[in-house]
């Protein structure tokens, strides 16, 4: 799997996409406006054996026609028809420190260099098919500008997903899905590959990677509303890393967990 999707075809599909919407999908009520707050205790990179608690900050204005602007996503466009939700966006990628810092990166990273952010470009579809929600989301980062071909390649990852509403009721509700990622090879190279340089600036021997499954994991989200715009919300997400992403040498854990609590107030 060279690349998923190239950035070419990511720009053509968010011109398109918005070009091509309907006049029923551009019609809403009103703008919509969100802000959300909490901390996060996660692995300090994906593979490690060490934690970090960080806190989660962020927020979204979506306007009447589907334009949204998001601090997780980025900057997009989305809408519905029927059972179909469709979303695309650009806004920033992943990053990993080869250094410890209080949101995350390890000591143990050294000589790894650090993976920086660059432009990502994204498209997100989901499919409501009776008490379940298919998904998928693919995404391509852009190559940086210096082009460190060790951490700077662009690179291209896919995610599916299926989920449903496993309770609703006084306590609020609860929701499971699972999901399995999959990285080309330039993705695997950045996030789990050790070059020869790299292994002769750190404590990591030489490892080559392919692309191909990188994870399956499974999310739990209970949400509880406190009034009609406050929410609280606590997601525990587990990732169990592929054969291919855990022979890298960085991988100190095979099993990923992350859990994190905020409280979401919408106007």
């Amino acid at each position: 799997m060279k690349t998923l999707i190239s950035s070419k075809t990511f720009c053509l599909s968010l011109t398109s996409l918005c070009v091509l919407a309907s006049t029923d999908s551009l019609h809403a009520e009103d703008w919509h406006y969100s802000v959300k707050g909490g901390a996060a205790s996660v692995p300090r990179y994906s593979g490690s054996d060490e934690r970090v608690v960080t806190p989660l900050l962020g927020g979204e204005i979506v306007s009447p026609y589907g334009v949204f602007l998001d601090t997780s996503r980025g900057l997009g466009w989305q809408s519905e028809w029927g059972n179909l939700a469709l979303s695309t966006y650009v806004g920033p990628s992943q990053t990993r420190k080869d250094r410890q810092s209080t949101l995350g990166g390890s000591d143990d990273l050294k000589g790894m260099g650090s993976i920086k952010s660059r432009a990502q470009l994204g498209v997100s579809a989901s499919y409501t098919l009776g008490a379940v929600v298919l998904g998928a989301t693919a995404e391509h980062a852009l190559k940086k500008s210096d082009d460190n071909h060790d951490t700077d390649s662009a690179y291209s990852r896919l995610e599916l997903s299926v989920s449903t509403r496993l309770y609703e009721g006084d306590y609020g509700s609860l929701d499971g899905s699972l999901n399995s990622q999959f990285g080309n090879a330039d993705y695997m190279r950045t996030w789990y590959g050790v070059s020869d340089a790299q292994a002769a600036r750190s404590r990591f021997r030489a490892h080559d990677t392919h692309g191909g499954l990188v994870s399956r994991g499974a999310n739990l989200t209970w949400a509880v509303p406190i009034n009609d715009q406050t929410e609280f919300s606590t997601v525990l997400a587990v990732q169990h890393l592929s054969k291919e992403a855990a022979d890298s040498p960085i991988v100190e854990q095979r099993l990923q967990t992350s859990l994190a609590g905020q409280v979401k107030y919408s106007f």
